[in-house]
């Protein structure tokens, strides 16, 4: 069966090599966990504030390279503190200021983007900063595939539980102010998922790439769908289709294999607007139908 596997070009490079079979489990992984928590993302206006927290987590990623290198623990446990270190502190001083929670998260996103690029600088070469912010989505090993298969089921657990919850939050935080006081929980649990996810995405895709697996998927979907169970769905879809044509494309023309992967999602995206159901175009010519009796 493997052999006769092996003779189809769009299966035979997962079924002869084994870092390939790694890369794909864990884009399936990013796909089921990061991907529904972007489409909360999009839902809460907060599609930016993604890509501001996937480089909040950098600092503590570098700290943890500073003191173990490359290793896997050092670099999650550094991650899940910076990032969940600023979504309190941008949150508080968005609370206690002045200052919005985009502008918080956007003085905050720099910050930690400087410092993580300085802090990795100072001991790693060129090729450990460009594994940091790009991913080595290829060389996945056993244990990095665990630890996104951990944070995949963890979210998806929650986001099961908590999704009335989350969907208010999401689309009316001040009606589920009114009629509960579990706001704050799902607000911050929320950013808790978000920051798993992103560090989760880092390991795999590097902190310049882990957010695009979360929003263009999502974006893409809300073209064609607006329930959110339907949008969930063809959501994750979409990644494991980009993730798996990605990295094809990454094999057989000889690509980086995280860019790829995002470029490809975001061709899909582009095909959404073209063609989605919801999208500009069909808009357009819905706009132009009429009826006669």
């Amino acid at each position: 069966m493997s052999e006769l596997l092996a003779n189809v070009p769009l299966l035979s490079p997962f079924v002869e090599f084994g870092f390939m079979r790694r890369a794909l489990a864990g884009c399936l992984a990013l796909s089921l966990g990061a991907t529904p928590v972007g489409v909360f993302l999009m839902l809460r206006r907060m599609s930016l504030a993604g890509d501001a927290m996937s480089h909040a987590i950098l600092p503590g990623a570098a700290v943890g390279y500073l003191i173990a290198g490359l290793s896997l623990p050092a670099m999650t446990i550094g991650g899940l503190v910076a990032g969940l270190s600023v979504a309190v502190l941008s949150g508080g001083v968005a609370r206690n200021s002045v200052i919005k929670e985009d502008a918080s998260l956007a003085t905050f996103y720099l910050i930690s983007l400087s410092a993580g690029v300085l802090i990795i600088s100072l001991r790693g070469s060129s090729v450990d900063l460009l594994h940091v912010l790009f991913g080595s989505v290829l060389a996945l090993d056993d244990a990095t595939l665990l630890l996104l298969a951990a944070f995949t089921s963890l979210s998806v657990v929650a986001l099961a539980l908590g999704l009335r919850l989350f969907v208010l939050e999401g689309c009316d935080p001040a009606f589920l102010a009114r009629v509960s006081r579990l706001g704050p929980l799902a607000h911050y649990g929320f950013m808790v998922l978000l920051v798993l996810n992103l560090v989760a995405g880092f390991h795999a895709l590097g902190t310049l790439m882990a957010v695009g697996i979360m929003i263009l998927p999502a974006a893409a979907a809300r073209l064609w769908v607006c329930n959110i169970g339907p949008l969930l769905l063809i959501a994750v879809l979409i990644a494991i289709a980009g993730s798996f044509v990605g990295l094809l494309l990454s094999y057989y023309m000889n690509l980086p294999a995280g860019p790829a992967i995002v470029l490809t999602l975001g061709g899909l995206y582009a095909l959404s607007l073209a063609l989605g159901t919801l999208g500009p175009l069909a808009s357009r010519w819905r706009s132009g139908w009429h009826f006669e009796r």
